[in-house]
């Protein structure tokens, strides 16, 4: 057995963890009961709750990712630069800031149509991100030969340009869904009940309670569904092509009159997913009676946030390259299901994926509890598929020909990997550990659970000052968060193929 499948079945048996957890937890349950706990109204208003929300923000991402995408690489948008730079700013405000900073200036920004907003406007540089990626690498000649043969730009866009960018879409959409099925600070914030929320509660009520565990086996079963209709439109197609020296420079199209009314459109966006947050925090930094400045408290956490943070980017990142090197490289049945199966825990709340943690490292392991490194493990667990969809679009793209070429002057496979594929690969190894930097950054409820003792980051201060309505409190971390967050999208944005 190879090294790359090895590597990926210790991958996906680690990932696997908190499914196991789950899988027992519903077998100690017994049928007649499990059925009486999943059989309730209840469920049935979760259900449609997590699967409406998640349909509609999967839907909206998709749009507005593919939309903004070619708006700015294939327009004469003006200031497409910085237009780009403030459509990927969203990334550097976690989706729970951004509910704190609505529900802080308008209290009616709940329920679904609230949840429905907020979560848009975090998540789709999850799907414009990769987007903008495929639309830099493609080829113009593609779309010429679909105009010499008498095709509209708008025919060629859907049948030439579109299908290129099936990995990328499919992809970041998957992490839209999976995301939002995990989802817990800003829903409870915007108060609108899902699986996850209520799983929370559930544990919170009763900490050995049965009815969790199965609420979250609903969960993997809608983890399950998007992962199965994600692959099946995939499909099969390979999209590489010999190296960034075939494509040629691209004619932006010119949209005439409707330039500055676009411009003005997107702005109008980037002042909803940017502009808000950043007025309420600066507001409640000058007007909230609870605000303070503990330095060594703020401090503390700030460090411990980019330790964590760095350590899990590393650890991912490591972790997805032989993930999608078996998806891209190796294919088949056994990779397809080493590759889907780390997906899987990304649908669980971090509290699920802690409790699994726990269990398992005080019967097994006892002396990795209450450790930095089962915390890191479990930020790999939760965030996997951050690192594995970027590094399996590098791949996509990345000529599986000239390896071979490197195998034939005599290379090893290991100086092939290091001298040919890695060098090909490095953007999207960057991208996704600047993904996971951002969403370790602020993850709450498995660092909560996890983390060592006295150990805080600046998520659980904000949330521990949010919860209890003091915003002046919370707001100086939930700023020094966004600023920690500020580098990695920086990196995002710079990344070479997606820099304009």
């Amino acid at each position: 057995m190879s090294v790359a499948r090895v590597a990926g079945l210790v991958v996906a048996a680690l990932t696997l963890v908190p499914l196991g957890y789950v899988v027992a937890s519903a077998i100690s349950t017994g049928p007649v009961e499990a059925y009486h706990l999943l059989v309730r109204p209840r469920i049935g208003e979760l259900l449609w709750n997590t699967v409406s929300l998640a349909v509609a923000t999967m839907a909206t991402t998709a749009v507005l990712g593919v939309a903004l995408g070619f708006l700015v690489v294939r327009t004469d948008v003006v200031g497409s630069r910085w237009v780009h730079a403030l459509l990927v700013a969203p990334l550097a405000v976690p989706a729970f800031v951004n509910s704190y900073a609505w529900i802080s200036l308008n209290s009616s920004v709940v329920g679904f149509w609230g949840s429905w907003l907020v979560i848009s406007l975090s998540y789709y540089p999850l799907v414009y991100l990769p987007v903008v990626a495929s639309l830099r690498g493609l080829d113009p000649a593609l779309e010429e030969t679909a105009w010499a043969l008498g095709h509209s730009r708008t025919r060629s866009f859907f049948s030439t340009v579109l299908p290129q960018l099936r990995p990328a879409l499919l992809g970041g959409t998957l992490l839209v869904g999976l995301h939002l099925l995990a989802e817990f600070g800003a829903l409870q914030l915007l108060r609108f009940p899902t699986f996850t929320t209520a799983i929370y509660d559930q544990y919170g009520s009763t900490y050995n309670g049965s009815a969790a565990p199965m609420m979250a086996g609903v969960l993997v079963l809608l983890c399950l569904a998007l992962l199965l209709g994600e692959l099946r439109l995939r499909g099969r197609r390979r999209f590489a092509r010999l190296g960034a020296g075939v494509a040629r420079q691209f004619e932006p199209v010119r949209l005439g009159a409707l330039r500055w009314p676009t411009t003005l459109a997107v702005v109008g966006l980037i002042a909803l997913a940017v502009g808000v947050p950043t007025y309420s925090l600066l507001h409640w930094l000058r007007v909230g009676s609870s605000t303070e400045f503990p330095l060594d408290e703020i401090g503390a956490a700030a460090g411990s946030t980019v330790a964590l943070a760095a350590a899990g980017a590393v650890a991912a990142t490591l972790c997805a390259l032989p993930v999608a090197w078996l998806a891209v490289r190796i294919r088949g049945p056994w990779a397809t299901v080493v590759e889907r199966s780390t997906y899987l825990a990304n649908a669980l709340p971090g509290i699920v994926v802690g409790l699994a943690l726990v269990t398992v490292s005080l019967r097994v392991v006892p002396a990795t509890y209450q450790t930095a490194g089962l915390l890191v493990a479990a930020y790999v667990i939760l965030f996997l598929p951050r690192a594995t969809v970027s590094v399996r679009a590098g791949l996509e793209q990345a000529p599986v020909v000239l390896d071979d070429v490197a195998a034939t002057l005599g290379q090893s496979r290991t100086a092939v990997l290091r001298r040919v594929t890695l060098p090909l690969i490095a953007p999207s190894l960057g991208a996704g550990a600047a993904l996971v930097f951002l969403a370790v950054a602020t993850e709450l409820t498995a660092t909560l659970m996890l983390s060592p003792i006295g150990t805080s980051t600046l998520a659980t201060e904000f949330w521990s000052a949010s919860s209890d309505v003091r915003y002046g409190a919370a707001a100086p971390y939930a700023l020094l968060l966004v600023l920690i967050s500020i580098p990695a999208t920086w990196l995002l944005i710079r990344e070479r193929r997606l820099e304009p």
